[in-house]
């Protein structure tokens, strides 16, 4: 039996995040892996509560987006609380969850190099776990 993995997208940076999917659906693909519900999400905030609903009905999930540098350090306190509960959910569920997002801090030319390595590796995480 396949694995079915969740996905959750955030939409601030849609054209990017599209483009991470596809690269996501492949990799899952080449692990017999499949891909169950996409959810899309404003931004990195509502990420937590989309991943806790996906793991209810999927053996894993990830979750796909950026968080760029701002001219403030709300983007990457934002990133910390975002990924501490990625972490808690996780072990609240005992399933695995792939990070795919690009940041906290990520400058515009830090993006494009990252999409591919970022989709695959969220699902790479998830294999075997």
């Amino acid at each position: 039996m396949s694995k079915r993995v969740g996905l959750v997208c955030g939409s601030f940076h849609r054209d990017e995040v599209e483009r991470m999917l596809a690269f996501a659906t492949d990799e899952a693909e080449q692990h017999g892996l499949t891909i169950g519900d996409v959810v899309w999400v404003p931004g990195s905030m509502e990420v937590p509560l989309a991943l806790d609903r996906l793991l209810i009905s999927h053996d894993a999930a990830a979750c796909l987006g950026i968080i760029e540098k701002g001219e403030t350090q709300h983007g990457l306190a934002m990133g910390q609380a975002v990924i501490k509960t990625i972490l808690d959910l996780q072990l609240k569920h005992d399933k695995p969850i792939g990070l795919g997002i690009i940041g906290p801090g990520a400058k515009p030319k830090h993006i494009e190099p990252r999409l591919e390595p970022h989709a695959r590796a969220a699902i790479t995480a998830v294999l075997d776990r």
